[in-house]
């Protein structure tokens, strides 16, 4: 099969590679579709130590069942593999499993390639009428989907009855501040930085899009609920110093620093901080029905290229060179 390698630091090549086999419990899906995640994007870069060279990247993808009876089974791929047995796995949190794995991420690898082995229990059917590449964006949707739920149950007031600020304007994001529209809120400004994916932004409709660089944003202690998408000083900086009394802060995003938290406001001002780590089965199951009822719009915020030439995907990301939020690449054999 053909796969697209990181083979070290702003490095990726396209090439053959070794057909994945399927173990006991497992299936070969052919992938149809494959986002470029943020996390491929630090892996990219060098700076994640868990996903060292050679390794096949990509999380996010759609695809056929192949053989077995489920043979021409369309799929969506939930990437978090469990142990489906401990207390967190039971308990309906199996985002939190101690013994999780990822595909992209050593032992797995990951789904830029023609096929990707994954347990039978971690596929969900594309719902009928949703195409097959916009369902490549469940498991960006999903992450932001569980923020938002978290958020929802955590705060003081319902979210339609909040002023909701997002930092980021990728696929999270997005996703994000359309998952908050569709639980209600109406008032979401989203920081980002870079001008061309703020034009993208505007175009999905539902919330505001800023330079948080060179523009006012929202003034202190005014925002009722933040979720962070991007994870960096910066951000958890700007997030405390918008955050209202009582408030909740979501933090999704992984970048790097540890700084930015203004602790002595949190404790002052009783702001609720929760992490948000990918999704557990429901928040899968829930992010694809909203995708297939259309409760997030279109979900055209993508642009589409070949895998063959996601070297190039990379570097224009890298270079901040798309408006888009999401680029998903195609295997030339994909269903």
């Amino acid at each position: 099969m053909k796969a697209l390698i990181y083979t070290g630091p702003e490095s990726l090549s396209y090439e053959d590679a070794p057909e994945p086999q399927a173990e006991a419990d497992e299936v070969l899906v052919r992938v149809t579709a494959v986002g470029v995640c943020g996390s491929d994007l630090h892996a990219y870069l060098g700076h994640d130590s868990r996903r060292p060279a050679p390794l096949i990247l990509g999380h996010e993808a759609s695809g056929v069942v192949v053989g077995g009876p489920e043979d021409g089974r369309r799929v969506v791929i939930n990437p978090l593999v469990t142990c489906g047995a401990c207390p967190a796995c039971l308990g309906g949190r199996s985002n939190l499993c101690a013994d999780r794995q990822i595909i992209s991420m050593a032992p797995r690898q990951g789904a830029f390639a023609d096929l990707v082995r994954i347990p039978r229990r971690n596929l969900s059917s594309v719902p009928d009428g949703v195409d097959m590449t916009k369902a490549a964006l469940a498991e960006p949707i999903a992450t932001a989907w569980h923020g938002v739920k978290i958020a929802a149950r955590t705060g003081d007031k319902p979210l339609s009855e909040c002023r909701a600020l997002v930092f980021g304007g990728g696929a999270v994001g997005l996703s994000a501040a359309l998952s908050l529209r569709a639980f209600g809120c109406r008032s979401i400004a989203l920081a980002e930085t870079n001008p061309m994916r703020r034009k993208g932004v505007a175009r999905t409709g539902g919330c505001t899009p800023y330079d948080p660089v060179n523009e006012a944003g929202p003034a202190e202690n005014s925002i009722d609920v933040v979720i962070d998408c991007v994870g960096a000083d910066a951000t958890r900086r700007a997030a405390s110093a918008a955050i209202r009394p009582g408030g909740v802060i979501v933090h999704i995003g992984l970048a790097q620093g540890a700084e930015g938290f203004d602790v002595r406001k949190i404790t002052l001002q009783e702001v609720a901080v929760f992490g948000a780590y990918t999704y557990t089965p429901a928040d899968f199951a829930g992010a694809l029905a909203a995708m297939a009822d259309g409760a997030l719009g279109p979900l055209d915020w993508f642009e589409e290229r070949p895998l063959a030439d996601g070297a190039g995907a990379f570097a224009d990301l890298t270079a901040g060179r798309t408006a888009a939020s999401k680029i998903i690449l195609r295997p030339e054999g994909g269903a």
